[in-house]
């Protein structure tokens, strides 16, 4: 048996195929980059067309390539908080909305949720532009359409391949306008979305499997009669696929954003846990929650700053960066990107501070390189308050991360005395979605081991001489 994992993701789209212990197969990997359209005025958007036919491309290669064959599930990892406004025929009204986008403002006459610390409570989340919640009224007064009704991207990309496709829960979660205990849309979320009945998505049941469309089963034999599972938010897959499935463990995955993530047991129906004001919740399935924080800047800095700072390239850089000890970089703010909720800074929010004619292109890498593990660092001991024990271990992930020995050093200092371990493999998200979808959330994970790391130089020492990479 095989599995076929898809990651729809905000800058490329991926096509992976694994074994049934969820093992990436070697050269099983099918990629498309995908054009992220960004502006000064705070827009971030893609070409729901354009990534369809990606996600199709991806198949494709996968297919002439016999990688198809024995597949008997498919599984998906997409971006979560994106929007896409549909008309009666199913059409979409304007390009998908990504989660980078910051233009949306709630209506001068709108008025926040009446009590917001329960409405945080029980949606995971808060009134913001980063939700639906303030997204649906910005989107009708500025799409130029009537919509219809509103999907976000895995809805969109999935329905042209299967017919029909509703929104998983961990989806859902996403939006900010689902009741995390009951699994249903929340009366008051529905209400400051201005919302009427239809113009949501349908809820996917627990047992929900979806089938290709007669185009592509002929298209693609192999998968002409294979079940398709519900997606997966991206970042709770990811850390279900780098072995983060109970509170011991947080994951920090830095991809073109980064973020801070624990998982933890939460079956329908079961009061949850207080959730710390600075700290959103989602749903990783129907049993599961995730609870963190995250950030606009990831790898998305380190190539701004790669690129604008002239800075050298590989082993040069981390050369040069082995000269700065972590914590001596410039002090920066790294929210080039603007704030994600529940913070409200807008895009071009980062700083520099303490400059001075001695100061070097490399100092200020550092720097906002810091700046992100210190966001982590803060937030985490927020994470911490919501489960019983201390979190023992911290798994580094991420695409991100694999570009910059010095930078995992950076989060292995800040982060202490906490264990802190790198996973090199780059695609622990679609990894996590086919464990998901083979129910394994409590097995051991991918049998990649989470000690081992791509680099074998200066292993290196946390304090009390604790290795930040075991062998």
């Amino acid at each position: 048996m095989s599995i076929l994992a898809l990651d729809l993701g905000t800058s490329s789209v991926r096509g992976l195929v694994l074994d049934n212990a969820a093992v990436p197969q070697p050269g099983a990997l099918a990629r498309r980059k995908v054009a992220l359209a960004v502006d000064r005025d705070g827009s971030a958007t893609l070409d729901p067309a354009d990534y369809l036919a990606a996600l199709i491309d991806c198949i494709d290669d996968l297919a002439a390539a016999g990688r198809l064959d024995g597949v008997e599930l498919v599984a998906t990892a997409a971006q979560w908080h994106s929007v896409l406004p549909l008309d009666a025929a199913g059409a979409p009204i304007g390009p998908l909305m990504t989660w980078l986008d910051t233009r949306p403002t709630a209506a001068a006459d709108a008025e926040p949720p009446a009590d917001e610390t329960d409405f945080h409570q029980r949606t995971g989340t808060w009134w913001h532009r980063f939700y639906w919640t303030v997204r649906l009224p910005w989107l009708r007064r500025h799409c130029g359409g009537r919509p219809a009704r509103f999907v976000g991207l895995p809805e969109y990309v999935l329905t042209g391949l299967l017919g029909a496709a509703p929104m998983s829960v961990s989806q859902a979660s996403g939006t900010g306008m689902l009741d995390l205990v009951t699994l249903q849309w929340d009366a008051q979320a529905c209400h400051l979305a201005a919302v009427r009945p239809g113009e949501l998505p349908q809820l996917a049941a627990p047992d929900w499997r979806g089938r290709l469309r007669g185009e592509f089963a002929r298209r693609w034999p192999a998968l002409a009669t294979v079940p398709w599972t519900a997606p997966i938010g991206d970042g709770a897959a990811s850390n279900i696929g780098s072995g983060c499935v109970d509170p011991t463990r947080a994951a920090v995955t830095v991809g073109t954003s980064a973020a801070v993530r624990l998982v933890q047991p939460a079956p329908a129906g079961v009061p949850l846990p207080p959730l710390p004001d600075m700290l959103w919740r989602y749903r990783v399935d129907h049993g599961r929650i995730v609870t963190g924080r995250a950030y606009s800047a990831g790898g998305n800095l380190y190539s701004w700053a790669r690129r604008e700072l002239r800075l050298p390239h590989g082993a040069d850089l981390e050369r040069a960066l082995d000269l700065i000890d972590p914590g001596e970089g410039v002090p920066a703010d790294p929210r080039f990107g603007g704030d994600r909720p529940p913070g409200r800074a807008p895009a071009g929010a980062g700083e520099l501070r303490g400059l001075g004619f001695g100061t070097t292109a490399v100092d200020i890498f550092a720097g906002l390189m810091e700046g992100v593990c210190r966001q982590v660092a803060s937030d985490l001991d927020q994470l911490e308050s919501t489960v019983d024990k201390p979190v023992a271990e911290v798994v580094l992930g991420g695409g991100a991360l694999a570009a910059s020995r010095w930078w995992r050093r950076a989060f292995a200092a800040v982060l202490a005395p906490r264990q802190v371990r790198y996973v090199p493999g780059p695609e622990v998200g679609a990894t996590g979605a086919a464990l998901v979808a083979l129910g394994r959330l409590d097995g051991p994970g991918p049998d990649t081991d989470i000690g081992q790391t791509d680099d074998s130089e200066s292993v290196g020492k946390l304090p009390g001489g604790q290795p930040l990479y075991p062998s």
